[in-house]
């Protein structure tokens, strides 16, 4: 079964900008969500997926990631995501080994900035680059869905 191993940091700093080899405007949309699992569209550039991914367990979750055409996805974020559809500009960031994402958001959640890293394996011991902050791996407020809620409601924690 493929699996998404990541883990997710806020920033400590800005230290990270001078290191971005690339970056990529990416609009999500969440279609469902239930316990924990989820089936989103992303479109970026003129590429688009739907995944569906299982609920998280550890730092692991299982994860299924298709390519569907363009104009597929702009109509599922049109008339299934209601107005849950984010926006945000992903860096990539190499650093000992590891590409990190960077997610600079916009829109609602204007000034979320998380990092995350993808691994190989949960046990992997990962060097955090000095721009690192807290980590935020399972903390349940930082997932789009609730940090979207609590934009919502005009809470802002982050």
């Amino acid at each position: 079964m493929p699996q998404e191993i990541e883990r997710k940091f806020l920033l400590a700093h800005d230290g990270w900008k001078s290191s971005v080899v690339k970056c990529a405007r990416i609009r999500d949309g969440l279609v469902a969500f239930t316990n924990g699992r989820k089936a989103r569209v992303r479109v970026i550039k003129d590429q688009a997926t739907i995944a569906l991914k299982g609920a998280r367990e550890g730092v692991g979750r299982s994860e299924f990631e298709y390519a569907i055409p363009t104009s597929d996805a702009e109509e599922i974020l049109r008339t299934m995501c209601d107005d849950r559809v984010i926006e945000k500009v992903r860096n990539y960031v190499p650093y000992a080994g590891l590409t990190w994402e960077i997610d600079v958001y916009d829109g609602i959640l204007n000034g979320v900035v998380i990092a995350e890293v993808e691994l190989d394996r949960e046990d992997r011991v990962l060097e955090l680059p000095g721009w690192v902050g807290r980590e935020i791996t399972g903390d349940l407020r930082y997932s789009k869905f609730n940090m979207e809620k609590a934009a919502k409601r005009g809470e802002r924690f982050w």
